[in-house]
């Protein structure tokens, strides 16, 4: 089977979350091992190049940005489509209700020339034939914020890269200097991502602040501001596979990240991983059963709240070994086969009916 892997165009003119799940989740699959019957080969599809109809599956990841057309396209090569959307677990009824309105005012005010990104997102998880939700609270945002029925959608997390597992803090210490406790948070420089608030929260508790991420040019003002405040440092942006990364994450105290909004972040799972306890925002999918000796979740705008749990967290450091065995089956590897084995069922399941459709579309 041939697997085409899509997003979109300017995906990875920048580094993040989306960019290490989408390579990650490529060479995973393509490590898999053949077995009888189940050949896979997967790559990322270069649009301007490649033909969809060469591919037997498209997985497109992110339900935003215009991927809807790259939906659409596909459904109407007769192709079947896995969508991995990505969404906000904010979405319910009600918010579907007001974003419903909100399209529905935008087209009568615009003759129907302007479409709204929730309706264009819409159409792209009904289009699709399997929907991937990284967590719980992500289906539940997909049925009831797009009425997707529950029973196309598929859960499979994030995986975590093993070297985060046997992270040692010494080479930050050595780097950095910073010999005592400090609070981390890894993010891209933004007022959405909160480093400002969490440095407001933290002044005066003697706990330094270290930030990494990628400052965005329109941002700098912000990272001004940030830097303005003499207990907060910036490492800028560091490579996913750079040592000293997993070395920050192991030598931090507690590692933050209080934004307004996050899926299945991977800077928490890798901050686990690496033994490290974690205070992030109440407005995530991640969860993990009996992990608040680890991971605590505050809202985004309730710095007190966040300045509370963090010093909790530094004055009673959770064992290592135990913060680690929360993340200790998110494995990349282990989420490609899971991933694999879904799209091999749906193509057995639904073989006869796909062969008529592309044979339609050409």
């Amino acid at each position: 089977m041939r697997v085409g892997i899509l997003s979109y165009p300017m995906l990875f003119q920048r580094d993040g979350g989306l960019q290490i799940q989408v390579r990650e989740t490529v060479a995973a699959l393509n490590r898999l091992a053949p077995s009888a019957g189940r050949p896979l080969q997967v790559r990322l599809v270069d649009a301007n190049h490649d033909r969809l109809a060469d591919y037997d599956l498209i997985h497109v990841f992110s339900a935003i940005n215009g991927n809807f057309r790259i939906v659409e396209m596909a459904s109407e090569l007769g192709l079947p489509v896995v969508l991995s959307p990505l969404l906000s677990p904010d979405w319910n009824r009600a918010t579907a209700r007001r974003a419903e309105l909100a399209d529905r005012l935008a087209g009568r005010l615009t003759d129907w020339m302007v479409q709204t990104s929730y309706a264009q997102t819409k159409r792209a998880l009904q289009l699709a034939n399997l929907v991937i939700a990284l967590g719980e609270a992500e289906r539940d945002a997909i049925t009831q914020g797009f009425g997707v029925v529950s029973e196309k959608i598929r859960v499979f997390p994030n995986g975590v890269n093993p070297h985060f597992f046997t992270a040692n803090g010494d080479l930050f210490r050595r780097e950095t200097g910073i010999a005592g406790p400090f609070v981390l948070m890894v993010a891209s420089i933004s007022p959405y991502k909160n480093q400002l608030g969490l440095a407001l929260a933290l002044a005066g508790s003697g706990l330094p602040v270290v930030l990494i991420g990628a400052a965005p040019r329109h941002e700098l003002p912000y990272l001004q501001q940030l830097l303005a405040l003499p207990h907060v440092s910036w490492l800028g942006s560091l490579e996913h596979a750079d040592p000293l990364l997993a070395s920050a994450y192991h030598a931090a105290a507690v590692v933050a990240l209080p934004s307004q909004g996050e899926v299945l972040p991977l800077c928490v799972l890798e901050a686990l991983a690496a033994g490290t306890p974690v205070v992030m925002t109440a407005q995530s999918a991640l969860e993990l059963p009996d992990s608040a000796f680890a991971l605590r979740k505050v809202r985004w705008d309730d710095g007190a709240a966040q300045r509370l749990v963090i010093e909790q967290l530094v004055a009673r450091q959770p064992e290592r070994a135990r913060v680690q065995a929360l993340v200790s089956q998110f494995s990349w590897d282990r989420v490609a086969a899971q991933i694999a084995d879904c799209y091999h069922a749906y193509v057995r399941q639904h073989g006869a009916s796909l062969q008529a459709g592309r044979r339609h579309a050409v």
